[in-house]
Parts: structure tokens; C-alpha cells; sequence
């Protein structure tokens, strides 16, 4: 099974304007990085829509991984624990999900 189905990861590639608009994507959080990795624990969802560069996914305890670019739309379940590796200028914009949010 792919990595996205086991961890119920939701990927929307190359989203269009319309859905990223639909979702407000353009007044989420910005955050920029260069080339680097770290651990992430997720303790609710987090929208994750990539502006450029891309990332690499390993969950903890895991051989398998999912890698996303600049256009994807991603969305990380609550609890997911990774290894995060952000490749080239990466920028990504962001928006925690609280409970009973879309």
C-alpha cells in the first residue's frame, strides 16, 4: 500500500487556483526554509500547500516515505510522527485544522 494510505495522508496534486482559493490558501501562515530536516509530530491535521522546492516524508519507524512538490496540497493527520526533509528554497503555506473545521 502507498505510504498516503496507510497513514491516511490526503495529497491533491498540481491543485488548481480554484480549490486553493476555495480553501482560503492564500491567507494561510507562510514559512520559508532552505535545505534542512528535522522531526515532526503532528498533535492535530495541518493543511500543507507547497509554494516551491519540495518534501520528503518518512514516518518514524517506517522504511517507506512520499516526497511532494511545489502545487501539491497536502493534508497530515493528527498524531502522524516524520522525518522531514526539505529540498531546494522551499516555501510552503499552512493551516492547522481544529476539530470540526473542513
Amino acid at each position: 500500500k502507498p505510504m498516503e494510505q496507510i497513514y491516511a495522508i490526503r495529497v491533491e496534486r498540481g491543485a488548481s487556483e480554484r480549490r486553493l482559493e476555495e480553501l482560503g490558501v492564500a491567507d494561510w501562515s507562510r514559512w520559508k526554509s532552505g535545505e534542512c530536516g528535522y522531526l515532526w509530530d503532528w498533535i492535530v491535521d495541518e493543511w500543507v500547500y507547497i509554494v516551491s522546492g519540495s518534501l520528503l516524508v518518512r514516518p518514524v519507524n517506517s522504511d517507506l516515505s512520499g516526497e511532494y512538490f511545489a502545487g501539491d496540497l497536502v493534508r497530515f493527520p493528527k498524531w502522524f510522527d516524520a522525518q522531514l526533509f526539505f529540498r531546494g528554497d522551499y516555501e510552503q503555506r499552512y493551516r492547522f485544522v481544529a476539530y470540526g473545521d473542513n
